[in-house]
């Protein structure tokens, strides 16, 4: 499917010379979709933006916590350019959820898979709360027998856990979706690339948050996403 046919985006080069795509975020248009879904998709942001100042008040003022969510507004103005009938969209490291409810929200078939199965927990009553489907899986996005080695021999993934592998849990393997999103840990987006060009369908869309708050899309991890 050709799931980015709708994007509009300026290529940019990222190091090592891999050509990727950054994604506009520009205001949303009224005529984007009616009221009754901007109105879900705001506030399943504000909820997502509420569990955040909490996850602040409890958990990072005591101790160094790495995480940090992503910029929802971001993330719902990338996905509705790329939405459409019939696609399969799954979250690598859902968390509490949002982003893949969003997804949910908007129609698209979504899957999130999180290592912390307390998370799993939260992102199942939080999709309850907004009458989402998304569906929640705990244990790792990595494929079952997968390794990673760079050059140099690292077999690190950047992963912060480990866990077994939840495809057969979920019912689809890694190239049954459209889409794929993650917001990598450091050192782990070429781990997330690698995946999809072993495991992913070679026109699946690959999209990952970065700390600077931009999305780069990957083909299938393989090559670049053209311009609109």
């Amino acid at each position: 499917m050709a799931v980015a046919a709708a994007v509009a985006a300026a290529l940019v080069v990222a190091a090592g010379g891999v050509v990727t795509e950054r994604f506009e975020t520009g205001r949303l248009s009224a005529l984007d979709g009616d009221a009754r879904l901007h109105a879900r998709l705001d506030a399943v942001c504000a909820d997502g933006r509420a569990i955040a100042e909490q996850f602040e008040r409890t958990v990072r003022r005591r101790r160094f916590h790495p995480f940090v969510p992503a910029d929802y507004e971001v993330v719902r103005r990338t996905l509705l350019r790329l939405r459409g009938p019939g696609l399969r969209f799954l979250e690598w490291g859902s968390a509490s959820g949002i982003v893949t409810i969003i997804a949910d929200v908007m129609g698209f078939d979504a899957y999130g898979i999180e290592i912390d199965a307390a998370l799993v927990d939260t992102a199942r009553t939080v999709a309850a709360r907004h009458g989402s489907r998304a569906r929640f899986v705990s244990g790792s996005f990595l494929p079952s027998g997968y390794e990673w080695r760079t050059h140099d021999g690292d077999t690190r993934t950047g992963t912060i856990a480990t866990g077994e592998s939840v495809y057969g849990e979920l019912g689809f393997a890694p190239d049954d979706f459209d889409l794929v999103f993650g917001y990598p840990w450091a050192g782990e987006a070429s781990v997330m690339c690698d995946v999809m060009r072993r495991y992913g369908r070679r026109d699946a869309l690959l999209l990952l948050y970065g700390v600077d708050g931009v999305i780069r899309g990957y083909r299938g991890g393989r090559e670049e996403v053209g311009p609109a």
